[in-house]
């Protein structure tokens, strides 16, 4: 058997290496005809490489072959190498000779070893480069990820593009939820891909459309883009059967953040600190579903910070008072129940309710001071019944957010029977729920509460997303109509208001709900609430929430005078 030349072989291996070096799809292809060249200089019929991921794909045979040539004359296997690496992903190669050749030299076996060893080092560190790519910038889904996004606004601040020609946001489709319902989760996720994709098209190479999870979006384009994108998300068919024409409408929000020219950056996570507050304002709006980033919301951020700083010493400081509203009898001015409402004295001032309660519902802080506050109450009225004092039910506010909690109804007993309060005494004021869970987890909290003796409102009906049903299938003791249903002093008693404020009580009374209107301040309000036969009022015509002290000479004295309020 002739000798192969040595000449020959190291012409074809150096070319060989230098296929490898920087490897696109040209030199993959003129990488194969050298390996070709190679076979036939040693009289080899076919070449494999595999590789797997780890060691249990390679089990199940879920790989990929990788740098293949095959000259179709089949034949033993002569040389096989497999390889762990560092990352536990195997690398195998594989190399046949036709069945009608003579066997290689130890020689020819020794240098093609080599040429092997060398393809498999090559295709290995590149292919784990390709995966390690994936795992850190691509979910499980396929869609590129949040340090993606960032990867890209780093590159293009180095390049000095970002400034003032660049616009970041996220993006989170509505009612996606409602989505899958409608059509199915497995249609649901290609009506996401396709969306995906609609962005992606038109952010173009330079920009990045990168998952957040769930339906959420994170979208980095040039400006000059963001109009065509706002036209999506104000609305846009997305088809998830082609073939049969089948489409659904999908509608989206965004915080946009229009990177300045004069932007100080930092840190790419800077862009997403900021994009992330023009979000959290478009979704806390009622009317805007796109809302663009402004430096009041870096104000408003700080805000918030600091009342979640402050929240932890305040509770432990019992900064947190407790205010009585009474509640008020119509025609006898007799004083039939109050609403514990929250103050905070942080330093002698007053921080607005409206200033922290909506921080603190962003977290499960409000939880605690809503059990905090129960406490008080409780408190306060066992203090009463030992002096004396004759108390009257009491409402306490819960948020939604405690329909998490499992054991709320045990949480909510212990407080009361801690201070040997009479169950009476309590009112467990709810809103409304917004999901089919929540829905079914409150009916279970007021028919428990109903059980135990302690009376429940539904609060603020009429102003949310509240239903028939949700006074249908709960049973509640108590409907507070919000003052949105109250007619001004100047409406006709044939407005829309006046017709709905009516049919409401009507409603209300009908089903044995005691009924109570809340924001009552006028005479002429006062004379619509007993023409409609709602007997219980509260607002500032009778009082604004007073502090425990003022309260009790207020409780003393059981009733209002309607003759001298009403004149």
């Amino acid at each position: 058997m002739d000798l192969v030349p040595n000449e020959k072989f190291y012409e074809l291996f150096t070319e060989m290496i230098d296929c490898m070096t920087d490897m696109d799809n040209f030199e993959r292809e003129r990488l194969v005809k050298v390996l070709i060249k190679l076979s036939e200089l040693f009289r080899i019929s076919k070449g494999v490489t595999e590789f797997y991921v780890n060691e249990t794909k390679e089990k199940l045979g879920e790989g990929e072959k990788l740098v293949d040539f095959d000259n179709g004359k089949g034949g033993p296997a002569i040389i096989e190498r497999r390889y762990i690496t560092k990352a536990q992903a195997v690398i195998k190669g594989t190399i046949y000779r036709p069945e009608d050749e003579e066997p290689l030299s130890e020689y020819d076996l020794q240098r093609l070893d080599i040429v092997v060893r060398s393809l498999l080092s090559f295709v290995g560190r590149n292919r784990l480069a390709s995966a390690i790519e994936t795992l850190g910038f691509y979910d499980d889904s396929g869609f590129k990820n949040r340090r993606a996004f960032l990867r890209q606004v780093d590159l293009l601040y180095g390049q000095g593009r970002l400034c003032g020609n660049y616009t970041a946001m996220m993006i989170n489709l509505r009612h996606f939820t409602i989505i899958n319902q409608d059509i199915g989760r497995k249609n649901g996720d290609i009506v996401l891909k396709n969306f995906y994709k609609l962005i992606a098209a038109i952010a173009d190479s330079d920009g990045i459309v990168s998952r957040m999870g769930g339906d959420n979006f994170l979208a980095l384009m040039r400006s000059e883009l963001l109009e065509h994108v706002l036209t999506i998300l104000r609305g846009v068919p997305i088809y998830y059967d082609k073939e049969n024409e089948k489409r659904i409408m999908v509608y989206a929000r965004a915080g946009i953040f229009k990177v300045p020219e004069d932007f100080s950056f930092e840190a790419s996570s800077e862009i997403m600190d900021k994009v992330l507050r023009a979000y959290q304002a478009a979704k806390q709006s009622d009317s805007e579903t796109i809302s663009y980033y402004s430096e009041s919301m870096g104000v408003k951020r700080d805000s918030e910070m600091r009342i979640q700083q402050l929240f932890e010493p305040a509770l432990a400081k019992k900064e947190f008072k407790v205010y009585y509203q009474p509640k008020v009898d119509v025609d006898t001015g007799e004083i039939i129940g109050a609403e514990a409402l929250c103050r905070w004295f942080h330093d002698e001032k007053l921080i607005s309710p409206a200033e922290f309660i909506p921080v603190l519902e962003q977290s499960n802080d409000i939880c605690r001071l809503d059990f905090y506050i129960l406490d008080v109450v409780c408190s306060d009225i066992r203090r009463w019944l030992d002096a004396c004092i004759e108390p009257v039910r009491t409402s306490v506010n819960l948020s939604r957010k405690n329909l998490v909690d499992i054991d709320l109804l045990r949480h909510i007993i212990d407080i009361i029977d801690r201070h040997r309060v009479p169950h009476q005494y309590i009112e467990i004021e709810l809103t409304e729920t917004t999901t089919d869970v929540e829905f079914r987890v409150l009916k279970r909290i007021v028919s428990g509460l109903q059980d135990e003796g302690i009376y429940t409102s539904v609060d603020d009906f009429g102003v949310g997303y509240s239903s028939l049903n949700l006074i249908r299938e709960i049973p509640w003791n108590v409907l507070k109509i919000d003052r949105c249903f109250l007619p001004e002093d100047d409406e006709d008693e044939s407005s829309v208001t006046s017709l709905m404020y009516r049919h409401v009580v009507a409603m209300a009374l009908d089903i044995g709900l005691e009924c109570i209107t809340e924001g009552v301040e006028t005479t002429k309000q006062i004379e619509i609430l007993r023409a409609n036969h709602c007997k219980h009022a509260q607002g500032f015509i009778f009082d604004k929430p007073l502090p425990r002290d003022r309260f009790e000479k207020v409780l003393s004295r059981h009733r209002y005078d309607l003759t001298e309020i009403l004149k």
